[in-house]
């Protein structure tokens, strides 16, 4: 058995994207995905058993890392402006700097097969809300409300304003405003 390498698999999550992005799901093959990778189709197998595997690896893989970039961001001291305020800026943040790899998780969210899966990435997000509603920080609105008050908007503003600017910070003082005064105690 071949050993695994951490460049060509990586060239292989790198590829994968690309081409999701490009051509779909149904244009992203795996000869195409290796070729692209500049490996061969029986090392991509060596990552992973099969295509949907490979999808729902790199979607979870990428979907959980925005939930660890905006964990990393929030310290146990911040008030509750505070917390809303590094949510909506990170958020914006990683959409902003890792914009191939949050188009990826938006589209594979959009997948039947692989959104399923997707409720346990969310569930890690629902206990941090659990967390700070127990705290006293947040009111006792719906988890999916709350993700849909916080996280919504800031896609919207991400959209039209991908490279910042003067714009995009007006836009995002004041979504911390009405999201502080929607759902903070």
């Amino acid at each position: 058995m071949r050993k695994k390498d951490f460049e060509k698999e990586q060239r292989v999550k790198e590829a994968v994207i690309k081409l999701i992005l490009e051509e779909g799901f149904e244009g992203a093959s795996i000869s195409k995905i290796a070729r692209a990778a500049g490996v061969s189709p029986a090392t991509v197998y060596i990552y992973y058993d099969n295509k949907e595997q490979m999808l729902s690896s790199i979607y979870r893989e990428y979907a959980n890392s925005t939930y660890e970039y905006l964990m990393d961001r929030i310290r146990a001291d911040m008030d509750g402006r505070q917390l809303v305020s590094s949510l909506v800026r990170g958020y914006y943040s990683y959409i902003t700097d890792n914009s191939e790899i949050y188009r990826f998780v938006e589209q594979c969210s959009h997948c039947p097969t692989l959104s399923a899966q997707e409720y346990n990435d969310v569930c890690c997000a629902f206990d941090f809300f659990d967390c700070m509603k127990d705290r006293g920080v947040l009111r006792r609105y719906s988890n999916e409300s709350l993700a849909a008050i916080i996280f919504s908007p800031v896609k919207a503003i991400s959209t039209e304003y991908p490279a910042g600017g003067r714009r995009a910070e007006d836009l995002l003082d004041e979504l911390i405003q009405i999201v502080s005064e929607a759902i903070l105690l």
